[in-house]
């Protein structure tokens, strides 16, 4: 049956477990002792599961989070409103589930399965929410490069499939950006992408989707959505949801890229349900159990090894930070998570040096592993060249004198910070990342006014396109940047810099 035509969770819910087979299983009964703010005490239904679906005496559901001797505390899917003191509850045996496969390409759904963009999904397969993540001998090592497309990330924090690469930032930064990028860069792979919105607009989300469909990247992607408005239960499941829907595609032996945005409004609605049943606040008033919360989800991405299909999940999840601070509770805790992170920050953004990936603070902890051998070979001391440039130009701002050397530093940062700059919407491939960086290399760009660096940029990977296609080829394909690839190119290059002076 469909499901794009019910108007509340619970209606869906419960045609869901009316489709279930009968069988003769005996549920006791509670009674609801209290409900307000979405939360209702239940009094004698003991024995349930952590995270199982109960059914209201109004027809509401809710999951229980609270188990007790003789009680669960339960969080309610829809309005209260029909719920009151003294109602009846069963248990249904079932825990949170959602759809998968190859039906939710290019689908919007809520983190219960419903579709939203209003046309009916027909599936068959669903997995639970919540699922136990791969164990050590059931991975494999992290290898292989997801390329995001941006010329920043791919050259010096580079991520590979399987990975868990944070992108942390204030507010306004490019975070969600940065992640929309990285999914339309897959357009010509075999990556799928699921794109989990936790706590946004309604706006927010329908923007979003939009600028999917303008890049032709729905094709490809699943987008898990629970917007601003839906009960803290509903953002609650939302992530969980998402990396099932992945996991779908992995045990079929599909990479599969997850963004999760943002995991502090995540945070945040887990508290609010944690206060409201009354579990005792710790730090920043969250639960004791919120670094437990972020981990059972983010180990779930892995790399699969080649015995159970070799699939793999690279999570991209998203926090913001307050004021630049990375050292609050759950940006911390999250980067304590994760294999690396990205880190955007305000000052660059305004300055207008965007992607604002702050070098210094990023990192990827699988490394040049995750890395082709053609990046490899040009990217090796970019770090250390911007973060020496970076160092040196706050002296410079005062207005001091500098010699020969210096100045000669200077200029050659200035023009890998114009070099680094990139549009959004605007990923670049592999030969073209490679051949802008061995231009700065060989210092081709080394007389050219830093403001038309981009556009020499242009001039010449137009020209290696049209005098050097073999190249272009072999490089996106292979991977490597071969010794008779590499003197091809320095030598058209090495005449592309005689030519502009």
């Amino acid at each position: 049956m469909s499901n794009g035509t019910f108007n509340s969770k619970s209606e869906y819910l419960k045609q869901r477990l009316e489709s279930f087979e009968f069988e003769s299983v005996v549920y006791p009964y509670g009674t609801v002792k209290s409900v307000g703010d979405g939360v209702a005490r239940v009094e004698g239904l003991s024995g349930r599961l952590y995270g199982e679906l109960l059914e209201f005496e109004g027809g509401v559901f809710g999951m229980a989070l609270d188990l007790h001797e003789n009680g669960v505390g339960a969080v309610l899917f829809d309005s209260a409103d029909s719920v009151s003191v003294g109602h009846k509850v069963k248990g249904t045996g079932r825990v949170a589930e959602i759809p998968v496969g190859n039906a939710l390409l290019g689908r919007v759904i809520d983190p219960i399965g419903r579709a939203l963009d209003g046309e009916p999904l027909e599936v068959d397969e669903y997995l639970p929410a919540e699922r136990p993540a791969p164990t050590i001998i059931e991975r494999r090592p992290v290898n292989t490069p997801l390329e995001t497309g941006i010329l920043a990330i791919d050259s010096m924090v580079p991520v590979g499939r399987g990975q868990r690469e944070l992108i942390i930032g204030d507010r306004q930064t490019g975070k969600t950006s940065i992640a929309l990028d990285a999914i339309f860069n897959q357009k010509n792979t075999d990556v799928i992408c699921v794109y989990c919105a936790i706590g946004q607009k309604a706006s927010n989300i329908a923007h979003v989707i939009n600028t999917l469909k303008k890049n032709k990247a729905m094709d490809y992607t699943v987008v898990v959505a629970s917007t601003a408005s839906d009960s803290p239960a509903t953002q609650y499941l939302a992530p969980y949801c998402a990396c099932s829907v992945a996991e779908g595609f992995m045990n079929k032996g599909k990479d599969v890229l997850v963004v999760y945005d943002d995991l502090s409004k995540h945070a945040v609605a887990y508290r609010a349900m944690s206060l409201l049943l009354h579990r005792p606040p710790g730090r920043e008033a969250y639960p004791g159990d919120v670094f437990y919360l972020h981990s059972r989800l983010l180990e779930r991405s892995a790399c699969l090894s080649e015995e159970l299909g070799g699939g793999s999940i690279t999570a991209l999840p998203i926090i913001e930070t307050m004021g630049g601070n990375i050292s609050a509770y759950i940006p911390t805790n999250v980067i304590s998570i994760t294999d690396g992170q990205i880190y955007l920050e305000s000052e660059l953004f305004h300055s207008g040096i965007r992607p604002a990936v702050n070098t210094g603070l990023s990192v990827s902890r699988v490394g040049r592993s995750a890395q082709h051998n053609a990046m490899k070979k040009v990217s090796g001391t970019l770090r250390i060249e911007l973060s020496q440039y970076r160092e040196m130009a706050v002296f410079t701002r005062f207005g001091s004198d500098v010699d020969e050397s210096t100045a000669k530093l200077l200029r050659k940062g200035e023009c890998l910070t114009e070099l680094l700059k990139q549009g959004r919407g605007e990923p670049m491939s592999l030969f073209d990342q490679t051949a802008i960086l061995y231009a700065y290399k060989l210092d081709v760009f080394e007389n050219v006014p830093v403001k038309k660096v981009k556009e020499t940029a242009k001039q010449l990977l137009s020209e290696l396109y049209s005098k050097c296609a073999s190249c272009v080829a072999e490089v996106n394909n292979t991977g490597d940047l071969s010794d008779a690839v590499e003197s091809q190119i320095k030598e058209l290059m090495c005449n592309f810099k005689e030519s502009l002076k």
